[in-house]
């Protein structure tokens, strides 16, 4: 075990990315932070550092409790990173989240281009699009 390595060689090797050129890629887009800046791939991690990878819809996020030489087992993962996500991002992937799905009864199928829109118009309406000065008495 190392004391330092270069981000998108961590997050190959604890399996956060199926290859490095992918956790390469994720960092020139943006979508790794660490210290909340976003970072480039040859960008130096320490032990106790956290990392935080935006893998729409949810931001993980991840602290590193060690560095592996190499790529490591999925069992041995735990011994090098703490997954600290908050429940409020994991609560994005269940499939009854009422902001990505709406809400369905199973079995119905896709909604018609009809269902579609008036489901839209009800995600996209607020309070403030309420017209408080309108009064139908005058």
């Amino acid at each position: 075990m190392e004391d330092s390595s270069r981000i998108d060689k961590w997050l190959w090797a604890v399996r956060i990315f199926k290859t490095r050129s992918v956790a390469s890629e994720y960092c020139k887009k943006g979508r790794v932070l660490l210290k909340d800046i976003s970072v480039k791939p040859a960008k130096e991690i320490h032990i106790g550092d956290i990392v935080i990878v935006r893998k729409p819809p949810v931001n993980y996020s991840f602290r590193v409790k060690g560095i592996p030489r190499n790529r490591i087992g999925a069992k041995l993962t735990p011994d090098y990173l703490e997954n600290i996500t908050s429940q409020d991002e994991l609560q994005k992937l269940d499939p009854n989240f009422m902001a990505f799905y709406g809400n369905r009864e199973r079995g119905t199928g896709r909604p018609t281009k009809k269902e579609r829109r008036s489901i839209d118009d009800a995600l996209d309406s607020s309070p403030n699009d309420f017209d408080w000065d309108d009064d139908p008495d005058d």
